[in-house]
């Protein structure tokens, strides 16, 4: 194998070492990230996510919500739970009565955050007799506006590496063929 390819390879693998584990190494420490959104009913999802990387906070989420209607009536605080439609989603331990609501979800583990946004909840039986309109969700209000690249993640990298990786074959093939004058074609 001709020395140049060898380094180009070695290079390649050091790379795909470094990048891909380099996610894997990072302890997930730092401030939360909270989305709160309404579920179109009496409910209210949580998403947590670590700030710094977007990833799903896989860590028990303590967390608590209170809420107040704009007729003046409170509600709480009651405990979020964790949700079994994932790993990062946490929902409340009890139905939100109908009416529209300021709610404020407060964590405390594994680290301190806090959003308040507006949710409408809805008495979804009598909705649906009241009209025949269907619900939809709201849109998750979020603590804090993602990066540009934040949303991309893990399939952008892998892109780039396969990029690389093609290259560097590409550029290996070439030197194979230079260095061998009977195999031009």
């Amino acid at each position: 194998m001709n020395k140049t390819l060898r380094y180009g390879m070695t290079l390649l693998l050091a790379g795909l070492v470094l990048m891909l584990g380099a996610p894997a190494a990072s302890a997930h420490e730092g401030p939360i990230k909270l989305e709160v959104a309404g579920d179109g009913g009496q409910n209210v999802n949580v998403l947590a996510t670590w700030k710094e990387d977007g990833h799903p906070v896989t860590e028990i989420v303590e967390a608590t919500l209170v809420a107040t209607s704009t007729d003046g009536r409170s509600f709480g605080p009651v405990p979020l739970r964790s949700s079994p439609e994932g790993q990062n989603l946490y929902h409340l331990a009890e139905p939100l009565p109908a009416g529209e609501w300021k709610v404020t979800v407060t964590a405390t583990e594994p680290s301190k955050a806090s959003l308040t946004t507006k949710v409408k909840a809805r008495d979804i039986a009598a909705a649906s007799a009241a009209t025949a309109a269907p619900l939809g969700p709201e849109r998750p209000a979020t603590a804090a506006a993602p990066d540009a690249g934040e949303s991309f993640g893990t399939p952008l990298q892998i892109g780039v590496i396969a990029l690389a990786a093609l290259a560097l074959i590409a550029v290996g093939i070439a030197l194979v063929r230079r260095g061998r004058p009977g195999i031009r074609g």
